[in-house]
């Protein structure tokens, strides 16, 4: 009789994460927080419009979640919103401003966002969503 051993259970993956956001103090401090909180990775960021699209048209570049601010150094992050369903498509988009009255809430939406969180009242919640996405698939 010989014995096997079970196949090797798929350790926990981290989430990938893109951040879209401009203040150095917020994400720094955004991204400490997802990457002791949560099991997950940020691969990068952007603090415009610009590098934001550039990056999400990279060959290669991928990642799960993409966090998105409204307002940025130059360009806007609803532009980033609109072109990053088809730039990384299966990513999850989140939009995260100080901004999110319940008109721009509908228009991100409209735009592809799958969820906008409130920077100023809303952490808990992006932290509690964030950490109810499935993780990557085994490969």
């Amino acid at each position: 009789m010989t014995l096997t051993s079970p196949e090797p259970a798929c350790p926990p993956a981290a989430l990938t994460c893109f951040l879209v956001e401009d203040s150095p103090v917020i994400r720094q401090n955004l991204i400490a927080t997802l990457e002791e909180m949560l099991a997950m990775q940020v691969v990068g960021f952007a603090e415009d419009e610009g590098a934001a699209l550039q990056w999400l048209r990279t060959p290669g570049l991928r990642c799960d979640l993409l966090i998105i601010d409204i307002f940025l150094k130059t360009g806007t992050g609803l532009e980033v919103l609109r072109q990053a369903r088809s730039l990384q498509p299966g990513a999850q988009l989140v939009v995260l401003s100080n901004y999110a009255t319940a008109d721009m809430r509908r228009r991100c939406l409209q735009l592809g966002a799958d969820r906008v969180f409130d920077k100023s009242a809303e952490l808990e919640e992006l932290l509690a969503y964030c950490a109810e996405l499935p993780g990557p698939a085994c490969h």
